[in-house]
Protein backbone atom coordinates (compact mmCIF):
# COMPACT_ATOMS: atom_id res chain seq x y z
CA UNK A 1 0.00 0.00 0.00
CA UNK A 2 0.95 3.73 -0.91
CA UNK A 3 0.23 6.98 1.08
CA UNK A 4 -1.46 9.37 -0.42
CA UNK A 5 -1.70 13.03 1.78
CA UNK A 6 -3.92 14.94 0.45
CA UNK A 7 -3.46 19.37 1.59
CA UNK A 8 -6.09 20.61 3.01
CA UNK A 9 -8.45 22.61 0.46
CA UNK A 10 -11.08 24.74 2.06
CA UNK A 11 -14.42 23.39 -0.15
CA UNK A 12 -13.29 19.75 -0.40
CA UNK A 13 -11.41 18.72 1.90
CA UNK A 14 -10.63 21.76 5.03
CA UNK A 15 -8.64 19.43 7.39
CA UNK A 16 -6.52 17.39 4.47
CA UNK A 17 -6.06 13.74 4.70
CA UNK A 18 -3.74 10.67 4.27
CA UNK A 19 -4.64 7.42 3.17
CA UNK A 20 -3.59 4.51 1.71
CA UNK A 21 -4.10 3.10 -1.88
CA UNK A 22 -2.89 0.04 -3.76
CA UNK A 23 0.34 0.57 -6.64
CA UNK A 24 -1.91 0.66 -9.76
CA UNK A 25 -5.00 2.29 -8.41
CA UNK A 26 -5.94 5.93 -9.63
CA UNK A 27 -5.48 8.93 -7.66
CA UNK A 28 -9.09 9.68 -8.23
CA UNK A 29 -10.37 6.07 -7.26
CA UNK A 30 -8.22 5.83 -3.77
CA UNK A 31 -9.67 9.01 -3.17
CA UNK A 32 -13.19 8.39 -3.82
CA UNK A 33 -12.94 5.56 -1.52
CA UNK A 34 -11.76 7.30 0.95
CA UNK A 35 -14.49 9.78 0.95
CA UNK A 36 -12.60 12.96 -0.63
CA UNK A 37 -15.23 14.14 -3.08
CA UNK A 38 -12.36 14.98 -6.08
CA UNK A 39 -15.26 16.48 -8.96
CA UNK A 40 -14.76 13.98 -12.00
CA UNK A 41 -17.29 14.86 -14.82
CA UNK A 42 -16.72 12.87 -17.30
CA UNK A 43 -16.84 9.84 -14.77
CA UNK A 44 -13.04 9.19 -15.37
CA UNK A 45 -13.09 8.86 -18.98
CA UNK A 46 -10.05 11.18 -19.34
CA UNK A 47 -12.21 13.87 -21.52
CA UNK A 48 -12.43 16.98 -18.69
CA UNK A 49 -9.90 18.53 -16.61
CA UNK A 50 -12.26 18.59 -13.33
CA UNK A 51 -10.24 15.77 -11.65
CA UNK A 52 -6.61 17.61 -11.92
CA UNK A 53 -4.61 17.69 -8.96
CA UNK A 54 -0.92 18.95 -8.09
CA UNK A 55 1.62 16.61 -6.85
CA UNK A 56 3.66 18.42 -4.43
CA UNK A 57 5.70 15.30 -3.70
CA UNK A 58 6.09 11.84 -5.62
CA UNK A 59 5.51 13.32 -9.27
CA UNK A 60 8.47 11.69 -10.79
CA UNK A 61 7.44 8.03 -9.84
CA UNK A 62 3.54 8.43 -11.74
CA UNK A 63 4.27 6.78 -15.02
CA UNK A 64 4.53 9.81 -18.19
CA UNK A 65 1.27 11.40 -19.13
CA UNK A 66 -0.14 10.43 -22.23
CA UNK A 67 -0.59 12.94 -25.17
CA UNK A 68 -4.75 13.20 -24.25
CA UNK A 69 -4.07 13.69 -20.56
CA UNK A 70 -1.44 16.26 -21.80
CA UNK A 71 -3.42 17.90 -24.22
CA UNK A 72 -6.47 18.27 -21.80
CA UNK A 73 -4.37 19.47 -18.70
CA UNK A 74 -3.46 23.15 -20.89
CA UNK A 75 -7.35 23.59 -20.52
CA UNK A 76 -6.97 23.09 -16.63
CA UNK A 77 -7.20 26.36 -14.56
CA UNK A 78 -3.68 26.73 -12.00
CA UNK A 79 -1.60 24.35 -14.36
CA UNK A 80 1.62 23.37 -12.92
CA UNK A 81 4.45 21.46 -13.98
CA UNK A 82 3.44 18.97 -11.56
CA UNK A 83 -0.04 18.53 -12.83
CA UNK A 84 -2.45 15.58 -13.28
CA UNK A 85 -5.29 14.53 -14.18
CA UNK A 86 -5.98 12.14 -10.76
CA UNK A 87 -8.38 9.97 -13.33
CA UNK A 88 -5.44 8.68 -15.78
CA UNK A 89 -2.28 9.10 -12.84
CA UNK A 90 -1.65 5.69 -11.05
CA UNK A 91 -0.25 5.14 -8.00
CA UNK A 92 3.38 3.47 -7.75
CA UNK A 93 5.09 2.91 -3.97
CA UNK A 94 6.28 6.31 -4.04
CA UNK A 95 4.12 8.29 -1.31
CA UNK A 96 2.26 11.03 -2.83
CA UNK A 97 1.26 14.53 -1.73
CA UNK A 98 -1.52 16.38 -3.24
CA UNK A 99 -2.73 20.08 -3.50
CA UNK A 100 -6.60 19.79 -5.02
CA UNK A 101 -6.65 23.15 -6.90
CA UNK A 102 -9.58 25.87 -5.55
CA UNK A 103 -11.12 25.56 -8.82
CA UNK A 104 -11.71 23.45 -11.53
CA UNK A 105 -12.95 24.83 -14.87
CA UNK A 106 -15.89 22.14 -16.04
CA UNK A 107 -16.78 22.49 -19.77
CA UNK A 108 -19.40 20.97 -19.90
CA UNK A 109 -21.16 22.47 -17.28
CA UNK A 110 -19.55 26.15 -17.69
CA UNK A 111 -20.19 25.95 -21.53
CA UNK A 112 -16.66 26.74 -22.58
Amino acid sequence: MTKIRVLPNPEICPEGAEFEADPGETIIAAALRNDIPIEHACEMSCACTTCHVILREGFDSLEAAEEKEEDLLDKAWGLEPTSRLSCQAKVADTELVIEIPKYTINLEKERH
